[in-house]
C-alpha cells in the first residue's frame, strides 16, 4: 500500500498578545481544521487581546507528567504496608529515576488501595517535553525496583489507568497532569460595548447559566466551559501534537465577572 497523507486546511490567526510568568509575546497561532468559522472566531478574540495593554495574562500554576502503575498484594493490609514503604523510600526512588534520563525527575506520588490492589501514581518533571514516554520509562524502572525490594506484592500493570491519559477524569484536575494554566483578561467597558456589542453583566450571567449550570446538569467532569477542545484540537493538529490529548484539554473552568462595567474573563485549564 502506498503511503498516504490526510491534509487538513490550516491558517494562522492573530496575532494574540500574551503576558504572564512564562511569556511576554505577541504572536500568530496556527490552527488546522475543517471547521472554517473557527479561524475568524479565534481571530476576533485575538484582536480583543491586542486592545488591552497586558493582553491575556497567562499564569503557569503547575507542570508535571504522570504515570500510574498497579501491583497486587495478598490483601489490603499488605497493600497498605507496601504503600507506606514506598513513601519511606521516596529519596531512593528519586535516585532510580535520575538514572533514566537527563531531564526526568520524580517530584511526587499518590496512592490508592482498592481490595488487594495498590495503585501508585507517580509525578515527574520532564523538561521541555510533554514527557509521556519519558514518564513511562521511569515508571517501569520504579516498578521493577519496588517489586525487587518490597515484599508481599506482585506485578499488576505498568499502566493502571490512574494516571490518567486521554480520558476525562477528576484526578487530573485535582492533582494535575501536564500544564496547569490560568489565563485572565480584563476588558474595559468601552471595548465590551463597542467590540463585543454587549455588557459585562450579560456575559457574566450567561456564563453562569450556560457554562456552569448547563454543564452541571449534563454531568460534566471538572468542566464549566463552552468548547476549549475546538481551539486546542486545531492547534494540536497544526503543531504535530498528540490530538487525543484534547480529551483532557476539554476540561476546564471559564469565569466571567462584571467589575463596574469592565469584563474580567478567565479560563483555567488544568490538564494541558
Amino acid at each position: 500500500m502506498n503511503d498516504a497523507i490526510a491534509g487538513v486546511p490550516m491558517k494562522w490567526v492573530g496575532p494574540v498578545r500574551i503576558s504572564g510568568n512564562v511569556a511576554q509575546v505577541e504572536t500568530e497561532v496556527p490552527l488546522a481544521t475543517y471547521e472554517s468559522p473557527l479561524w475568524p472566531s479565534v481571530g476576533r478574540g485575538a484582536k480583543i487581546s491586542r486592545l488591552v495593554e497586558a493582553g491575556i495574562v497567562a499564569t503557569l500554576v503547575d507542570e508535571r507528567m504522570t504515570r500510574s502503575v498497579f501491583v497486587r498484594a495478598k490483601d489490603a493490609q499488605t497493600a497498605y504496608l507496601a504503600s507506606l514503604e514506598v513513601d519511606a523510600r521516596f529519596d531512593e526512588l528519586r535516585d532510580i529515576v535520575r538514572t533514566c534520563g537527563r531531564f526526568v525527575e520524580l517530584i511526587g506520588f499518590h496512592h490508592e488501595i482498592t481490595a488487594n490492589l495498590l495503585f501508585l501514581r507517580f509525578s515527574f518533571t520532564t523538561g521541555d517535553a510533554s514527557g509521556h514516554n519519558m514518564a513511562t520509562l521511569a515508571a517501569d524502572a520504579l516498578l521493577k525496583h519496588i517489586l525487587d525490594t518490597i515484599p508481599g506484592i506482585s506485578y499488576g500493570s505498568i499502566s493502571g489507568n490512574y494516571c490518567t491519559d486521554k480520558k476525562a477524569t477528576a484526578i487530573n484536575g485535582i492533582l494535575g497532569r501536564g500544564k496547569n494554566v490560568v489565563t485572565e483578561l480584563v476588558v474595559p467597558r468601552e471595548i465590551v460595548h463597542d467590540r463585543l456589542h454587549t455588557t459585562a453583566a450579560a456575559i457574566a450571567q450567561l456564563n453562569v447559566h450556560k457554562n456552569m449550570i448547563g454543564t452541571l446538569l449534563a454531568g460534566g467532569v471538572r468542566s464549566a466551559n463552552a468548547h476549549y477542545a475546538n481551539m486546542l484540537l486545531g492547534f494540536y493538529l497544526a503543531t504535530g501534537q498528540d490530538a487525543a490529548n484534547i480529551v483532557e484539554g476539554s476540561q476546564g473552568v471559564t469565569v466571567a465577572e462584571d467589575r463596574d462595567g469592565d469584563l474580567y474573563f478567565s479560563c483555567t485549564l488544568p490538564n494541558l
